[in-house]
């Protein structure tokens, strides 16, 4: 690939990271809803392989939300926000689910996993926008449900490149978890998330002739390289908003993102 074509999409990784880092702080997601279609376009442009085009977007973006959590992690821990228990009782399920789902992902033709991700998006979409201002219902359940949480919340983010909170957020605040704390606990269960399913993607596809330069397995590094950069930089206003908006704005924005992502990738 030349160098010409990767300089030229340096803008567009630091844009997307910044973006990516204001969700993460912001809405306890790790960014990969913005990373993913982005990436894709942007490697169709560039002349990726279109066998490897949504593997590659997948896997850059679980390596770039390694970061984005981390900063997310603290801005939200300044203020006491993560419940760490609740991150103990998922991450177990999250490790072993994200390994499983990037297993799966790589079975997966380019066209069937844009798809499978775009109906995702969508369907969490529309469920967080009914219910925008809706109360918790439950406790918490035990160790055991929680692990089976963390199995699916991990193995569905591994296969769409996301960093979880589509599926943490509700599963939290579900069960009387307030808004705020629900996005602090799911930026933590983010990184667990984006380690092990960053690995799997380089594990699975390690050998592929069809992957271009600076790549490990379907990890591609420059654009890895440039969203980390401004999205670790811009987390902590995203952190700051999230404690800053009521409630219903917050699932509003959330409801409305992935319902406007989903679409686009969808059609």
């Amino acid at each position: 690939m030349e160098l010409t074509l990767l300089a030229g999409n340096i803008p567009a990784y630091l844009i997307t990271g910044a973006i990516a880092g204001i969700m993460a702080g912001m809405l306890g997601v790790g960014g990969g809803l913005v990373i993913v279609p982005v990436l894709v376009w942007l490697f169709r442009q560039q002349g990726m392989d279109e066998s490897v085009v949504m593997h590659v977007a997948v896997g850059s973006s679980l390596a770039t939300i390694i970061v984005t959590s981390i900063g997310s992690i603290q801005a939200h821990q300044r203020r006491g926000a993560v419940l760490w228990q609740q991150v103990k009782a998922l991450t177990p399920g999250i490790l072993a689910g994200a390994l499983a789902g990037a297993a799966v992902a790589e079975q997966l033709p380019t066209l069937w996993l844009q798809r499978l991700f775009a109906i995702f998006v969508i369907v969490v979409g529309l469920r967080m926008a009914m219910n925008a201002s809706s109360q918790a219902q439950r406790r918490m359940p035990g160790s055991a449900i929680s692990m089976l949480a963390g199995s699916v919340i991990g193995a569905v983010s591994s296969i769409v490149g996301i960093g979880g909170g589509s599926l943490t957020v509700p599963w939290l605040s579900w069960h009387r978890i307030p808004m705020v704390n629900a996005v602090a606990t799911s930026s933590a269960c983010g990184l667990p998330i984006a380690v092990a399913g960053a690995i799997g993607f380089a594990w699975t596809g390690w050998e592929k002739s069809a992957l271009p330069e600076f790549s490990t397995g379907y990890l591609y590094w420059p654009a890895i390289a440039g969203i980390v950069v401004s999205s670790y930089l811009l987390t902590p206003l995203g952190a700051k908003l999230a404690h800053q908006l009521s409630v219903p704005v917050l699932r509003r924005v959330f409801a409305f993102l992935l319902l406007l992502i989903g679409l686009r990738l969808l059609f």
